[in-house]
């Protein structure tokens, strides 16, 4: 017998048993494992000789709302096994619960006979982020944003009450609360877009109307700022309902960053037969070439920039899922130019 063979596989095993947080196993007959690497202990805090030879062991560390839902996976035959993928809840002996994503699927050998090779991995620490964010995400969506409201609420009847210093005072106060209601705006939309499971929903999405909804709200939310619009595509490109919070995010970069006396912020485009690009063109202080691509960084930002540094990661993570591209360009004669790619819509 060809005893390399059996050495590569010996040296596999080894290399997979030193995979912490990942076990890998593999289902000759029902209720028989064949194999199970040593990282099913770092999961489920048993030897895995407690369920090589007793499969109903396993079942009963599975949490009892994830139970049936295993069972009916694993426990079939193994010539009646699909490829699967799913996630449970595993409840160690000391009373701890770990999540779990498994892969398995059916692989067949050369005399006829099904084995089925499963990959299970501790997913606990991303679950527990994911909740973290999204109870961050209720606070920042209703809490803060609910009592930002009342406040502007407020100091915008003061204003009959002020004299000129103290209005412009009060103009200052109410800006800087806008400016917090953008920021809950931002961590919303960020929050979605991680938190979100599998791929990016994409779909044909309408791309002049989202430009000109938000060119709008832009006139309004800085009236001292002046905003031009020409030759936008009217194509759909490859997005999501999320595509109007890139365009907010670049607009409201280009005013809140502008030092020019007079910001001026050109929105424009055009299409191959690829893609629709769009163009957003400020007359600010424009953005070293050597920090392009360090804005679009989750927490990183201009130097000159004091915001949180997420609104243009946001921008780059979403386009990134749209298949699309985003850019920074110097602008004529001063600023910049951030250059959105999206792909057209089949």
């Amino acid at each position: 017998m060809n005893q390399q063979p059996l050495q590569q596989r010996s040296d596999f095993r080894t290399l997979i048993d030193h995979i912490d947080g990942v076990s890998i196993w593999i289902v000759g007959e029902p209720g028989e494992f064949e194999y199970i690497s040593a990282g099913f202990e770092d999961i489920w805090g048993i030897p895995s000789e407690e369920v090589e030879s007793d499969v109903t062991r396993l079942f009963e560390t599975i949490h009892p709302e994830d139970r049936e839902m295993v069972r009916s996976r694993v426990a079939t035959s193994a010539d009646e096994v699909s490829e699967a993928f799913y996630e449970a809840r595993v409840v160690r002996p000391d009373g701890t619960v770990r999540w779990t994503q498994t892969r398995h699927f059916p692989i067949q050998d050369d005399s006829g006979d099904y084995s089925v090779v499963g990959i299970t991995v501790d997913i606990t620490d991303v679950k527990r982020r994911e909740e973290e964010l999204e109870v961050l995400n209720r606070i920042v969506r209703h809490d803060i944003r609910n009592d930002m409201s009342v406040i502007l609420g407020w100091a915008e009847l003061l204003e009959s009450h002020l004299d000129e210093e103290g209005r412009e005072h009060l103009r200052r106060i109410i800006r800087s609360g806008e400016h917090v209601v953008e920021l809950t705006e931002i961590a919303r939309d960020y929050a979605e877009a991680v938190v979100g499971e599998g791929e990016v929903d994409i779909h044909p999405v309408a791309l002049e109307p989202i430009l000109d909804q938000e060119v709008e709200l832009r006139r309004e939310s800085y009236p001292d700022a002046e905003f031009v619009v020409e030759d936008l595509p009217d194509v759909e490109v490859t997005a999501n309902d999320m595509l109007a919070s890139v365009f907010r995010n670049l607009l409201n970069n280009a005013v809140q960053h502008n030092d020019s006396d007079d910001p001026v912020v050109e929105v424009s485009g055009e299409t191959t037969d690829e893609e629709a690009i769009v163009r957003v063109a400020d007359n600010g202080p424009g953005i070293p070439e050597d920090e392009r691509d360090l804005i679009f960084q989750k927490g990183k930002k201009s130097i000159k920039s004091s915001g949180a540094g997420l609104g243009l990661h946001l921008v780059e993570t979403l386009i990134d899922g749209y298949g699309g591209d985003v850019a920074v360009e110097d602008n004529d004669p001063r600023g910049s130019v951030f250059v959105v790619r999206l792909p057209k819509a089949e």
